[in-house]
């Protein structure tokens, strides 16, 4: 006689601390299961409003949460086991850091009576988290789990979003803890615009010559109100590093995205600004140019609205500073009675759309392979305007910066991090996340070969994605840096071309080849209708290796 299979108990830490996450309406965690959290991921399987989904890797793992909770809001869980599980993780939880993502991250430690012995694979996982998140912390009892766990939701989703991370001794999640009182759903407060800073900064945005805005991450969900508030005070918008979805592209007032080697003729109406408005945004290395930008002081009146107080100020002087909601605060302005005089735009704005214009010839280039401007051009032909691009680290992606214009609300998922292998496991949450929204993600061959694993994710979990890889052979930001200061290059060759559209195949995806724009159009077209994931291979052109300059001319200078 077979004996009874032994069922799991349901009154566990484990099932207490999964009952608060979905109570918060938390709904997916992504992981590589381990030894150190088996009654967790167990629990996580077993509840029914919660989807475990099993990764390649803990690095696509912790993308795959910081997409998802970046598109949708609501935080999402990434787990990992300890030493090399957490490492690995790190790099996810680091992008969510940096771009103010909330995610919640349970790290399974060493159990509890061999801590501090350097157990099999035990790392300080507190200290190890603490300049990556917003809090670390280790639980050393099982009946505090639920609570620890409620309190990461609270810090994560205040203030500045951000990743928390527990750490729990592998002999806590199993431990019965008896049944808990039902979580109370955590509502995160939204502190408004008080009426007095908000007629102080509608009497800016009006007086002033040229007003800007910078909008941030922070205005993401506000974008109709963002749009009201450009309108009502004819001020100029700028969207911050990789937050170009943040206000429609095609509106006359988009006057560019303040990203990596920005044209200097774009960012004239921000030098000549006589008052900036930041909100939503940290103004950051990248937005700011490089703590540049904007210039505060008597000439320019730099305003700031952030949900952060550590945030205001906290890299260029201001005339003004306001914690508030973003979302709250464009609500605010954009009913303001005050209202100002038409300003016209049109040259700021044409200084933007010519470096946003696939430049004549690019049809045409010679080779060998694709120009990158023609990769852009042929994705605007073929890919509906509203697909949701997720975008990797590397050159490849300052003409998608350039030449993709984001028309539509929620289209971009990139880290500002700089993180390479954010975008196929970004397009591989999304999907699961939204399936059904067109989801494209954009990589180079050196990105693409760190996390381009995660296609079997895909396959596995029915996101029928279109991965676009720009194969060149080269990490080409470094190999561009390495040209401009040192004459030559060195490390960056890659191996190629590789046969990438047979390393799809290989994992049960689609694979396609594009050596033509002709190629490249009718191979995305038939992966927007696919119900696999289809990866194209395009081959594009080493030497064009920026959208204004070539490695060789770099070379021979």
């Amino acid at each position: 006689m077979t004996p009874a299979r032994r069922q799991p108990p349901t009154d566990t830490a484990a099932h207490a601390a999964v009952e608060v996450l979905a109570a918060a309406g938390i709904r997916r965690c992504y992981t590589v299961p381990g030894e150190s959290f088996l009654e967790l991921a167990d629990a996580i399987d077993r509840h029914p409003g919660m989807s475990l989904v099993s990764t390649r890797h803990e690095n696509g793992a912790g993308f795959m949460a910081e997409a998802d909770a970046k598109l949708t809001g609501v935080p999402a869980v990434a787990a990992a086991t300890r030493g090399p599980g957490a490492a690995n993780l790190a790099v996810g939880v680091h992008t969510a850091m940096q771009d103010s993502t909330p995610m919640i991250v349970f790290l399974g430690q060493a159990e509890t009576e061999r801590l501090d012995r350097e157990a099999f694979q035990e790392v300080d996982l507190t200290a190890f988290y603490a300049p990556i998140t917003k809090w670390s912390t280790t639980v050393h009892r099982a009946d505090r789990l639920a609570e620890i766990t409620a309190k990461a939701i609270r810090i994560a989703t205040t203030g500045r979003p951000g990743p928390v991370a527990i750490a729990v001794p592998g002999d806590l999640f199993g431990q019965r803890v008896g049944r808990q009182d039902p979580p109370v759903p955590f509502q995160v407060p939204r502190p408004p615009l008080s009426g007095d800073d908000r007629d102080r900064l509608a009497d800016l945005l009006a007086r002033a010559v040229r007003p800007v805005i910078i909008a941030g991450g922070g205005a993401r969900a506000a974008r109709e109100d963002l749009v009201a508030v450009a309108e009502r005070f004819s001020a100029g918008v700028y969207a911050a590093w990789r937050r170009q979805d943040v206000f429609p592209n095609d509106h006359p007032l988009y006057l560019g995205h303040l990203g990596l080697g920005c044209p200097p003729a774009t960012l004239d109406a921000l030098r000549e600004s006589d008052a900036v408005l930041a909100v939503g945004c940290r103004l950051s290395e990248t937005t700011t140019q490089g703590f540049t930008l904007p210039r505060g002081g008597a000439r320019t009146k730099v305003a700031q609205i952030d949900i952060d107080p550590g945030q205001v100020g906290a890299t260029t002087d201001l005339w003004f500073g306001a914690v508030a909601d973003a979302g709250e605060a464009l609500r605010a302005l954009a009913a303001s009675p005050v209202r100002a005089p038409h300003r016209d735009w049109s040259a700021a704005r044409r200084a933007w759309v010519d470096t946003a214009t696939v430049p004549p010839g690019a049809a045409d280039h010679p080779g060998p392979g694709l120009h990158p401007w023609s990769v852009v051009e042929g994705m605007r032909e073929a890919l509906p305007e509203d697909a949701l691009i997720t975008n990797d680290a590397g050159n490849f992606a300052s003409f998608l910066h350039r030449g993709w214009w984001f028309r539509h609300p929620r289209t971009q998922l990139a880290p500002t991090s700089g993180a390479m292998g954010y975008a196929v496991p970004a397009a591989v949450a999304a999907k699961i996340a939204a399936p059904e929204r067109t989801v494209v993600a954009v990589a180079g061959d050196g990105g693409a070969m760190m996390t381009g694993q995660e296609l079997e994710t895909a396959v596995r979990e029915g996101a029928p994605i279109t991965v676009v890889v720009f194969q060149n052979g080269l990490y080409g930001t470094i190999a561009m840096h390495q040209a401009r200061e040192l004459g030559r290059i060195a490390g960056t060759r890659i191996s190629g071309p590789l046969d990438l559209a047979g390393f799809a195949r290989s994992l049960g995806a689609r694979g396609a080849t594009a050596h033509t724009r002709a190629e490249l159009e009718k191979a995305l077209v038939e992966a927007v209708d696919a119900d696999l994931p289809t990866l194209v291979d395009v081959r594009t052109d080493p030497d064009v290796i920026s959208p204004s300059a070539t490695l060789s001319d770099l070379l021979s200078e």
